[in-house]
């Protein structure tokens, strides 16, 4: 738990507090429910675990489902609109920023399939991104905000959504 808090502190450029962490930080909060309904989850524990998800949810504006995997050190910063797939994986010192999807793209051949993507470790996915479906996203990787990725990604690799908005000139 320290090494969490000391993490948010160090990835937050503002430099919060121990307490500031603790107490008004809704990622650290989203984190730290989303253990306990894991743990609840993987030992069949399964409508409570579900519970405290949905409690989360409210509390912190991050929709977590209990079965996601989640690696060491991940930061959600501005963490309203964030939803992790239930078969998701993230690796360690993963940043997730605000409005980001870790969805899935459908239902193929069953509940227990995987259909959602995995993340690994030291990846930044921007404000806004949806990452969908049964894909990798390689270590190092970079997602910008509003992108669409439905394709495994590359090691180190810099995803940029391409322009869809036309310039108006407005006379």
């Amino acid at each position: 738990m320290f090494s969490l808090i000391k993490h948010f502190q160090k990835q937050d450029p503002v430099r919060p507090s121990f307490w500031e962490v603790v107490l008004v930080y809704p990622g650290f909060h989203a984190i730290c429910l989303h253990r306990v309904a894991h743990y609840l989850w993987i030992n069949n524990l399964r409508l409570m675990s579900r519970i405290i998800a949905h409690i989360a949810r409210h509390i912190t504006g991050v929709e977590i489902h209990p079965a996601a995997k989640i690696g060491k050190n991940l930061f959600i910063d501005h963490g309203m609109g964030i939803v992790i797939g239930e078969t998701t994986i993230i690796g360690n010192n993963v940043t997730l920023f605000h409005q980001v999807t870790l969805g899935g793209s459908g239902n193929p051949n069953g509940a227990n399939r995987k259909r959602h993507p995995t993340i690994e470790d030291n990846v930044i996915i921007g404000a806004g991104a949806k990452v969908l479906g049964n894909i990798t996203i390689g270590h190092n990787a970079k997602i910008a905000p509003n992108s669409v990725v439905t394709f495994d990604v590359s090691s180190n690799d810099v995803i940029i959504p391409s322009p869809s908005a036309v310039k108006l000139k407005v006379v």
